[in-house]
């Protein structure tokens, strides 16, 4: 008798074990393919689920205890001598162990411990099932470290969960989901060789506009004969490089043989991911272009009335099938050190992709190596080309040659050093030392200035001391539906004429698109004065002698603790360059500030793959745990405004559903602890054991205001507990 792997919810339909296990190989070898596992692949997921013929499972299909299904496949992995794949069955549930060591006892959760485990007799799989035992790819045996073996093993891994979940997926619907999105990418390609004919064609192009075509002309003739590999592309800011980098990656990705599979553009913060989504969607079309992040419409949409482009777009964010992903820094490299199925199954659909890094100089300072080491990893092993877009470009050559001998990166851009010199728009100065009321005189006497500060606090505080007509204050304080119209209404200002007075934290550095004639900027590191630099006269439409950057450190207020280092290697680079706004100069900042940290791996992650920690080998669970890129905890506030306000409702009665608790996103602020317990103590929010972890509601609807955000200017009082 057949037995079995699932019954249909409604008892009418069954999957035998052997159906599942032979399909699930099909779709985990094609997707292994790209970076040489498909043997190996199919060999893991005709093992997987060799657990399904023991006698409790066939229980538990009718009700019975939950049975560990898992641990059988994963000692035959064992057995065979193949390690990564014994890793792959063992986590394909609960995520991928720890290898542990020789001296783990059964009751522990490493994969050492689960082999000497006593399972329940499976054995019938034999007479149904031949796993061909498969070699290892050529390329990692020729490059077995530790390091390597673990990254490719979280590969296999993805590719057996994705095609475990489509083929069980496709077994209970009854029917294929829709998965895969969007026309190929040759078809994308011509419509952005249209978009960049009439850039090229155009007869009015300004100065900036014609440096601009020549970064365009160089990417797209060098997409269509550049080997796959690792670039820079090192335009400054105005300079048009999200738009040359995507005409590369189409170029690049269609002259490929075999053509590769996907754009990725990888952006620093979630604030600036839908602008950069949708300028793509614009060009490309809806249905090209997949946005992952919380708060994206087919995420706040509730699955039964999703359209059926947004229920696509769901599908498609599990694994990423489609031809363009706009994601965050935060969730792509935390993909790459999870052990997880749900943070994994996407990773193998990265192989065979062109990946697009916006502002690399934001990659997260106490984590640079394993960073660089996992684009190193996709570079080398999968398929991928990667570019490293940005106006200060880091300085990655010694991690490279550290990390990845041999690997170099190859400049996209004709000539850096000339396109910074015809490109500079604006004159610096350097201010000193200046009174919260001087600087506030300065503001408010031009009728149209950017002024960037380092602290949310002193963002709030300057604003008060503007006029009240045409000023702005953003930060994270605000809400993210605030921070939109915020910037919407700034924008208008700026194109009409009319005064506009912005004081804005770090977050309008990267990506936000605005042209101001004055800016100044707080004391901070050389990447973020040229950042606000670039929002200074950048279409070049006026004379760069009276277009003003101005830095400034604040009387009375110290630089943060966390940007010393950044301080001290911008003042050494300031005292080598009479012109900072150079690849040379920019070179040597970055030069000098990575020589100032203590470590570029705070968590000592690639040590322990290589070495492991305590004892314990191939760490996975652990590293996972380790690996994020935002340190600081923070809580949630949630704010009953507009919308917002239903919501809340909604979470107060217990009753919101996924969707909707997405939505709420976009109405709150996240803040530390400290100010969280702050405003809790003095009566200002609403708390519940039902409301999600670290979470509450507003409840002092006079501590938020629309203009400057919420306020931390907060009197002791009583919480409401509900």
């Amino acid at each position: 008798m057949k037995l079995l792997a699932h019954i249909s919810d409604d008892k009418t339909r069954t999957q035998t074990i052997e159906e599942h296990l032979i399909s699930t190989a099909a779709l985990a070898g094609n997707f292994a393919a790209a970076f040489g596992a498909q043997a190996e692949a199919a060999y893991t997921a005709l093992l997987h689920d060799i657990g399904k013929y023991s006698a409790g499972f066939q229980q538990r299909l009718q009700g019975g205890p939950p049975v560990d299904h898992s641990t059988a496949g994963a000692k035959a992995a064992i057995q065979d001598g193949n390690i990564p794949a014994a890793l792959a069955i063992a986590g394909h549930h609960s995520g991928i162990p720890d290898l542990g060591n020789p001296h783990d006892t059964a009751d522990e959760s490493t994969l050492v411990g689960r082999s000497k485990r006593r399972i329940e007799d499976c054995s019938q799989w034999k007479q149904e099932i031949s796993p061909a035992k498969a070699a290892l790819p050529p390329w990692l045996l020729r490059q077995p470290d530790n390091l390597t073996m673990a990254f490719f093993t979280r590969m296999l891994y993805s590719s057996l969960v994705d095609a475990d979940f489509i083929d069980t997926e496709t077994f209970m619907d009854g029917k294929a989901a829709p998965r895969g999105m969007g026309e190929p990418l040759s078809a994308l390609l011509e419509k952005v060789r249209a978009q960049a004919k009439r850039y090229l064609d155009s007869p009015a192009a300004s100065p900036v506009a014609q440096e601009r075509n020549k970064v365009l002309r160089a990417c797209m003739e060098q997409g269509t004969h550049a080997p796959q590999g690792l670039y820079t592309l090192t335009v400054p800011t105005g300079g048009g490089k999200t738009f040359a980098s995507l005409a590369f990656a189409l170029e690049h990705a269609v002259a490929q043989k075999p053509q590769m599979e996907r754009i990725i553009y990888v952006i620093p913060y979630t604030s600036i991911i839908d602008q950069t989504a949708q300028t793509f969607a614009d060009l490309l079309g809806e249905d090209n272009v997949l946005a992952h992040f919380s708060g994206v419409d087919y995420k706040l949409t509730e699955k039964d009335d999703l359209t059926p482009a947004q229920y696509r777009k769901l599908l498609s964010s599990e694994n990423w099938d489609a031809p363009i992903v706009v994601t965050t820094a935060v969730q792509f490299f935390e993909s790459l050190y999870a052990n997880r199925s749900s943070r994994c199954r996407k990773l193998h659909n990265i192989a065979n992709s062109v990946i697009l890094f916006d502002e690399a100089q934001t990659f997260p300072t106490d984590y640079l190596k394993p960073c660089v080491s996992a684009i190193a990893q996709l570079v080398q092993h999968y398929h991928t080309t990667a570019v490293l877009c940005t106006a200060t470009q880091p300085a990655l050559t010694p991690l490279l040659q550290e990390l990845a001998p041999g690997l170099t990166a190859k400049e996209l851009s004709p000539d850096p050093a000339h396109l910074y010199e015809v490109l500079r728009r604006v004159t610096r100065q350097d201010l000193g030392t200046l009174s919260a009321e001087a600087l506030c005189a300065q503001l408010s006497s031009a009728e149209q200035v950017l002024c960037v500060v380092n602290r949310r606090k002193t963002a709030q505080d300057l604003f008060a001391q503007l006029p009240a007509e045409g000023s702005y204050c953003l930060t994270t304080f605000l809400c993210a539906a605030d921070r939109r119209r915020q910037l919407d209404e700034i924008r208008q200002r700026l194109k009409a004429g009319l005064p506009c007075r912005v004081v804005s934290t770090s977050l309008i550095e990267a990506g936000v698109d605005v042209d101001f004639p004055l800016a100044y900027r707080e004391t901070a590191g050389l990447d973020s004065l040229l950042q606000t630099a670039g929002r200074c006269n950048r279409e070049g439409r006026r004379d760069p002698k009276k277009s003003i950057v101005a830095s400034f450190q604040l009387e009375g207020l110290a630089p943060l603790p966390m940007l010393s280092q950044n301080v001290n290697a911008m003042n050494a680079t300031e005292r080598a360059y009479d012109l900072l706004d150079t690849p040379d100069a920019i070179h040597s900042y970055f030069e000098s500030f990575y020589r100032t940290r203590a470590t570029l791996d705070k968590q000592n992650i690639l040590d322990a793959f290589q070495h492991g920690i305590k004892g314990c080998q191939f760490p996975f669970a652990q590293v996972a745990g380790k690996f994020h890129l935002i340190d600081n905890h923070t809580y949630t506030i949630y704010l009953p405004i507009e919308e917002g306000a239903d919501l809340c409702a909604s979470l107060r009665g217990g009753h919101i559903s996924r969707a909707q608790l997405r939505r709420l996103g976009i109405y709150s602020v996240e803040c530390y602890e400290k100010q969280f317990r702050s405003l809790d103590a003095a009566g200002a929010l609403e708390r519940s054991p039902d409301f999600p972890d670290d979470s509450a509601i507003l409840a002092d609807p006079d501590l938020y205001s629309r203009k400057t955000g919420l306020s931390m200017e907060i009197e002791e009082g009583r919480a409401i507990i509900l």
